[in-house]
């Protein structure tokens, strides 16, 4: 399929000051141009670049022979490269200039430069990775987490495609028997009953279903969760909010109605990223400076995945307390009961009556007393409250996760057409609707539109 396509070249690494980076090269032409760029230890072309050896030499402009950079030079022979094609990539030093220089002599020899994404594209049209693979290239990249980059990287082996694939492999054994019944109605057949498909079509529904829930469920490790902190003036919101980052992030002062603007931060909490939130605090503000401020804390509360309520334990709790935690009632979150080293004069059972079921944790932003338990609290949430808990999940994005819902959607109208004995030919419409979007995901049904719109949220060197 990529027989004739231009050699591209590029820089793979990230531009910058380095100790290495790196210029890949793959095409039919990539030895060729490699033999005139790049020079052995004593000088000489080098014209056979040893398969997967790594030679030690430098790299002349081929135009004027002017020396570029001494470099490892890696020649990988197609089909066993990362595109199937005749790969060479050089390991310079990992200057901006010299990757340039690099990168230019090659392209004077007959490379171009590579569009964004465009190996890992290669890699897709050779066979060697699917569509939803190539997608899991970008979510490894991206991973803020320990725990995305091992959900991306069961991507990369084909974890997704794995149970897409058996999904589809039901879903045609389905169809088959379907357009057998139409094309030889009066033959007698052996073909599985109405009974029979109807359940193997259930079957693939439900497998759909659990694969949709524990896509969704990825999301949290995928995209984190916002976490606002919610309270009125002085209960310690910004201390708390810089224990959490690990970091003096908020300014801390003794003046209530110090935050006056949303301030937030990235972190990570027992593997789950988390956009941190502080806010202004919540009371009836008389400076217009501080209302916008309040505005925007109850919007932000409202667009949180979790809320966690911060009242100041040492002081009983008061009219404003109450009336934050009457508007954040239905948030899924925590209450924080802070200043837990000073003398605790809030009761836990009077402040039960306005938090519903969610925990009550004693903590000391200063002390760090009850941090970690707030901490492990909060990951818990974020995992079993926002996307549902239960089995591993698969990661998976929106795209995805949409043709997933689409083939779910195809198969349950097939098998209520099966259940009210609909014409096969209409009920096959549903099941050739299943398969698109199934192969939606793996690329099989993909346009060029769709493709062209994928890899270019790739870096130009992937």
């Amino acid at each position: 399929m990529l027989k004739g396509r231009k050699t591209i070249a590029a820089i793979s690494t990230a531009l910058g000051e380095g100790a290495i980076g790196v210029v890949r090269v793959s095409g039919s032409r990539a030895f060729d141009i490699a033999e005139k760029v790049f020079r052995d230890s004593s000088g000489q072309h080098q014209r056979e670049l040893k398969p997967w050896g790594v030679r030690y030499g430098s790299i002349v402009d081929c135009e004027t022979g002017e020396y570029i950079d001494e470099v490892l030079a890696i020649a990988m022979p197609a089909p066993h490269s990362f595109t199937r094609e005749d790969v060479v990539e050089f390991s310079c030093h990992g200057g901006v200039a010299v990757l340039t220089r690099v990168l230019e002599s090659v392209v004077k020899c007959g490379a171009r430069i590579a569009d964004p994404g465009e190996f890992t594209r290669r890699a897709f049209l050779s066979g060697r990775i699917d569509l939803s693979q190539a997608e899991a290239i970008i979510d490894v990249i991206r991973a803020r987490t320990d725990s995305a980059r091992r959900l991306a990287l069961g991507n990369l082996r084909g974890d997704l495609s794995y149970r897409v694939a058996r999904i589809r492999e039901n879903v045609i054994t389905v169809l088959a028997h379907i357009e057998a019944s139409i094309d030889f109605p009066d033959e007698d057949i052996s073909a599985l009953t109405i009974e029979d498909m109807t359940k193997q079509a259930r079957e693939s529904a439900s497998e759909l279903d659990e694969l949709i829930r524990l896509a969704r469920s990825s999301r949290v490790y995928r995209d984190g969760v916002a976490v606002v902190l919610a309270g009125r003036p002085n209960v310690g919101k910004s201390s708390l909010f810089n224990a959490l980052v690990g970091k003096n992030r908020a300014i801390v002062t003794d003046v209530p109605g110090t935050t006056r603007d949303v301030i937030d931060d990235w972190t990570t909490i027992m593997g789950v990223p988390m956009r941190l939130v502080d806010t202004a605090g919540m009371r009836k503000a008389g400076d217009p400076i501080e209302r916008l401020g309040v505005e925007a804390a109850s919007q932000q509360a409202e667009e949180a995945d979790l809320v966690v309520a911060v009242i100041d334990g040492s002081c009983p709790i008061c009219d404003e307390d109450k009336d934050m935690l009457k508007k954040i009632i239905d948030k899924q979150g925590a209450v924080a009961i802070n200043k837990c080293d000073l003398r605790v004069a809030v009761e836990e059972d009077c402040l039960k009556s306005f938090t519903g079921d969610k925990r009550i944790l004693r903590v000391s932003a200063k002390t760090g007393e009850g941090i970690d338990e707030l901490e492990e609290v909060l990951a818990g949430l974020a995992v079993a409250e926002v996307t549902g808990g239960g089995e591993t999940p698969v990661m998976a994005n929106l795209r995805q996760l949409e043709a997933l819902e689409n083939a779910m959607n195809s198969i349950r109208e097939a098998t209520h057409a099966l259940v009210n004995s609909v014409a096969p030919d209409l009920t096959a419409i549903d099941i050739h609707e299943a398969l698109f979007w199934l192969d939606q995901i793996t690329g099989r049904s993909a346009s060029d539109d769709l493709m062209e719109k994928i890899f270019s949220e790739f870096c130009i060197g992937k």
